[in-house]
C-alpha cells in the first residue's frame, strides 16, 4: 500500500518562499513517476512539476521560481517554491503513478497573500 504525506504550507506573503515535502512510504521505486499537483480555490487540480527518469518538467507558471527534487532512496520529493505570488495559492498535493494507479497525499495548504 503506498501512501504519501505531504508537509511544509502555510501563510506567506507574495514574493516569499515556501518548502514543501512529500515522504512515500510501501512499495515506491525508482521508475514511478513522481508529481506536484496543486488545486487552486474554485478550479481543478493541475500539475505544477513532474519528476520522470531523472528529468524534471514543470509547468510554465512556476518555471524558473519552482524547484522539484527527487530522494531516490528516501522516496521523498521536496518542492522548493520562490518568488510565490498570490495565485500560487492552493493546495498542493503529492502524487505517484504506479502501474497506471494514481496515488495522492492528503495534500498541504499554500496561502500566499498579496
Amino acid at each position: 500500500q503506498v501512501q504519501l504525506v505531504e508537509s511544509g504550507g502555510g501563510l506567506v506573503q507574495a514574493g516569499g518562499s515556501l518548502r514543501l515535502s512529500c515522504e512515500g512510504s510501501g512499495n515506491i521505486n525508482s521508475k514511478d513517476v513522481m508529481a506536484w499537483y496543486r488545486q487552486p480555490p474554485g478550479k481543478v487540480r493541475e500539475v505544477v512539476a513532474l519528476a520522470s527518469g531523472g528529468n524534471v518538467t514543470y509547468v510554465n507558471s512556476v518555471k524558473g521560481r519552482f524547484t522539484m527534487s527527487r530522494d531516490y532512496a528516501k522516496n521523498m520529493v521536496t518542492l522548493q517554491m520562490n518568488n510565490l505570488k498570490p495565485e500560487d495559492t492552493g493546495v498542493y498535493y503529492c502524487n505517484v503513478m504506479k502501474l497506471d494507479v494514481p496515488y495522492w497525499g492528503k495534500g498541504t495548504l499554500v496561502t500566499v497573500s498579496s
